[in-house]
Formats: structure tokens, C-alpha cells, sequence
């Protein structure tokens, strides 16, 4: 109890401070996890809508195969991106691993399919009849699907919302992507794990409770997407 208590007034102090290390640490991670999930969304979400609205052979496969991604470990993303971006890899001439650059082409491939999953969930949702409406009064295809993703803008916000908080808290893609180079690909997560190792608990506790914090943010955001989008429907 004691240890704990001690490692919780050390963390405030450091919080409290704006210690210059934490700091950085916490900037890594949230340009980190921001730009692979801009990067996620943009190719997520139009697969989502595409999805959602073509019918072709092996869609229900494509379906299942969407959603197992979803439960597929980060160290298993992190495997197969080593293998490509090592030096014996296929682009490794790139000079990639260990860089921020790593982390995101691995976050990347972790959230895509969660992006497209509840993008097709969110698009589902909306009755065909706004699309066959919009059609009718003379719209174009690309202003359907503007009426569409305007109907379906808050689920869409949640895929967006769940992408990040899925990508802030992950530690095997940056831990193997990255190396954990302090000031440069060192994330939260990734500090944590290293600061528990050495036995130091102040900084661990300090990014633990700013990554829960974050984390709460998120999850406050996505149940406002959620209750919109609930709302929307009834």
C-alpha cells in the first residue's frame, strides 16, 4: 500500500510539473495514434460505404474475414511489418523500422478493418429509402453519398472515436516497430512497460493515469456518437 501510495504522489507531482519527459512521451503517442487514424479513416470509410452498398460474391466471406481482423494481436501486426520493413525484408532499403513512421504503417493495418467494420455498421443502419430518395430528386452518386455519410455521421464519428482509443493503448506494434528510442518512438504504453522493468514506478503511474484519462475522453465521445446514433434510429 505503501509503494502505491508513494508512486501515486510522485505521478501527480510529475503531472503536476509537466515534467519535460513525460511530456514528449505523451506527444509521441498522440501524434502517433492521430495520424494513423486519420490515415485508417480515410481508407476505412470509403471501403465501409463500399461495402455496404455492393452486392458481389464473397461479400459475407469478406464480412467474416473484417471481423476476425478485428481480434488479431498487435504483436502478430508487428511480425509481419518487422518481416517486410527489417533489413532483409522486401523494404528494408526504406530504412523504416524503428521509426515513427513503423508504429504507423502497423497501427494502420490494425485499425483499418475496425474502421470498416463499424462503418458498415453505422451505414447499415440507414434506411435505403434516403438513398433511393436522393436518386429520385436528381442527385449524383457522390452527392448520395454525401446524404448518406450525413445520415450516418455519428456512427462513423464512433468507428473514428473506438480507432483511436484502440491505437493509444497499444503496446506490442510500438514496442516492436519502434525500439522504445527515448524522445523519438517511445509511447506510453511502451514507457510503462519499461519503466515497470527498471522498477520505477512514478513515471509508469503518472503515464498510466494521463492514458486513462485520455481514454475516458474517448470513451465519453463514442457513447455521445453512440446515443446519437441510437437516437437517430428510434
Amino acid at each position: 500500500m505503501d509503494l502505491l501510495l508513494d508512486s501515486l504522489h510522485s505521478a501527480f507531482l510529475l503531472l503536476v510539473s509537466c515534467d519535460p519527459e513525460l511530456l514528449v512521451i505523451v506527444a509521441v503517442s498522440l501524434e502517433v495514434s492521430i495520424i494513423s487514424t486519420c490515415i485508417a479513416s480515410l481508407f476505412g470509410i470509403p471501403c465501409g460505404f463500399l461495402v455496404s452498398y455492393s452486392s458481389f460474391f464473397g461479400k459475407r466471406f469478406l464480412l467474416t474475414c473484417l471481423n476476425t481482423l478485428l481480434a488479431l494481436p498487435t504483436v502478430v501486426i508487428g511480425l509481419l511489418v518487422y518481416a517486410f520493413i527489417s533489413r532483409r525484408g522486401m523494404f528494408g532499403s526504406l530504412e523504416l523500422l524503428y521509426t515513427q513512421k513503423a508504429i504507423i504503417i502497423g497501427q494502420v493495418i490494425l485499425i483499418i478493418p475496425l474502421v470498416t467494420s463499424l462503418t458498415i455498421a453505422a451505414i447499415s443502419r440507414i434506411d435505403n429509402r434516403y438513398r433511393k430518395t436522393a436518386l429520385t430528386l436528381g442527385a449524383t452518386q457522390f452527392q448520395m453519398v454525401l446524404v448518406i455519410i450525413k445520415e450516418a455521421r455519428y456512427g462513423i464519428g464512433a468507428a473514428v472515436i473506438a480507432a483511436f482509443g484502440r491505437v493509444i493503448a497499444e503496446v506490442g506494434i510500438s514496442m516492436m516497430l519502434g525500439g522504445n528510442a527515448r524522445g523519438f518512438t517511445r509511447t506510453m504504453t511502451t514507457a510503462m512497460a519499461l519503466e515497470y522493468d527498471k522498477g520505477e514506478f512514478s513515471l509508469a503511474v503518472a503515464l498510466g493515469l494521463t492514458l486513462m484519462t485520455i481514454a475516458f475522453g474517448m470513451n465519453l465521445l463514442f457513447h455521445f456518437f453512440q446515443g446519437r446514433t441510437w437516437a437517430d434510429a428510434v
